[in-house]
């Protein structure tokens, strides 16, 4: 099922940028925080849920503008606590599983693909074969055309209500794609940071995506501020350029990075093309979990002279790639400015992760 797409206007005030698109999702919203709310839960445990949700009233007003406002404004279109809009915010930097691909043709060109998983180990559906949370969020799935000066500025797949940016296309100047890295000072440790420490001096993840793609203007641009920005929490950002081997994962964590280049390996991902999960590059992914062999052997198998948006579609529609978590498939062009994606579902037989 093709995605939805609504304009975000920013010349307009940040309380009245997501008036529409609220209009038109605000009860999916509602009917999805309840869940979002037991996910980080489970994570964290009640106690330190607690602190966290007495807190987040608090923490939405240290948010740099416009983003407070922002929240403010689909608190108001939605009906539900600013507390609830903040936590559905940052819920990201608790736990989502993807895959992101970047393929380079023979003539230099560059594609860029992304599945996104979530809702793992919550609220399973024995009778559905589904995941509750990655099912209610398919419905608030949109492809937004962010406009200023009344023209396109870049084009992103998100969720209703949801600021920050995960997979975006900038025409003629990069791609983006963000995965979930885990680590043991990850996005709570940063958190509670924020909250107890009153330590701003850190970047809140989907919202430094957000300012790289409204502010920079090259790939070179957007790899610098994505690779020294101190982060709130740790993650793999995908990104992809306008020039043969201008594509990378950078590996990060709250203050370091490590850069994997196209063409920096004579095989497998680093050459022709990249593939990132949810693990580090030069390490083995977990048995459990293991994504990533799958699709390098699909990419292996095309070869190079077949790299395009169709392969890495195909690609990401083979499972395990595809699986129960996957809300949405995405590919993108940064020639064309083309941005697709579609709202997936995983037959059975199919993993669960």
């Amino acid at each position: 099922m093709e995605i939805p797409v609504y304009i975000v206007d920013l010349d307009l005030p940040p309380l009245q940028r997501w008036a529409p698109l609220m209009k038109d999702k605000g009860p999916l919203l509602v009917d999805l925080v309840d869940d979002v709310k037991m996910l980080i839960t489970s994570l964290v445990g009640e106690r330190v849920f607690e602190i966290i949700f007495n807190s987040l009233s608090k923490v939405a007003t240290t948010l740099p503008y416009p983003f407070y406002e922002e929240l403010v404004g689909i608190s108001a279109f939605s009906e539900l606590p600013l507390s609830i809009v903040t936590l559905y915010n940052i819920f990201y930097e608790a736990l989502t599983l993807c895959t992101s691909i970047i393929a380079q043709d023979p003539n230099g060109q560059l594609y860029h693909g992304r599945n996104l998983d979530t809702g793992v180990f919550l609220g399973w559906d024995k009778k559905n074969h589904t995941w509750k949370v990655a099912e209610k969020l398919k419905p608030l799935t949109v492809e937004l055309d962010w406009k200023k000066n009344g023209s396109t500025l870049f084009r992103s797949v998100s969720f209703a209500g949801y600021v920050g940016v995960l997979t975006a296309v900038k025409q003629d100047k990069f791609t983006f794609s963000l995965d979930k890295r885990f680590a043991l000072n990850g996005g709570f440790m940063g958190l509670l940071e924020w909250i107890l420490f009153d330590n701003y001096k850190q970047s809140w993840v989907t919202f430094l995506t957000r300012e790289v793609l409204e502010t920079a203007e090259n790939y070179d641009e957007a790899q610098a501020k994505l690779s020294k920005t101190r982060l709130l929490a740790p993650v793999y950002f995908i990104l992809g350029g306008t020039h043969p081997r201008e594509g990378c994962i950078i590996t990060r964590d709250r203050d370091n990075s490590n850069i994997l280049t196209l063409g920096s390996q004579k095989t497998g991902s680093g050459s022709w093309y990249l593939v990132e999960t949810n693990y580090d590059h030069w390490k083995n992914p977990p048995f459990f979990d293991d994504r990533r062999t799958p699709a390098n052997r699909c990419m292996i198998e095309s070869g190079q002279k077949n790299a395009s948006l169709s392969l890495i579609y195909n690609v990401l529609s083979t499972k395990p790639v595809l699986n129960k978590e996957t809300v949405y498939t995405s590919v993108m062009d940064v020639r064309s400015g083309q941005l697709q994606g579609w709202i997936r579902q995983c037959p059975d037989p199919c993993w669960p992760w």
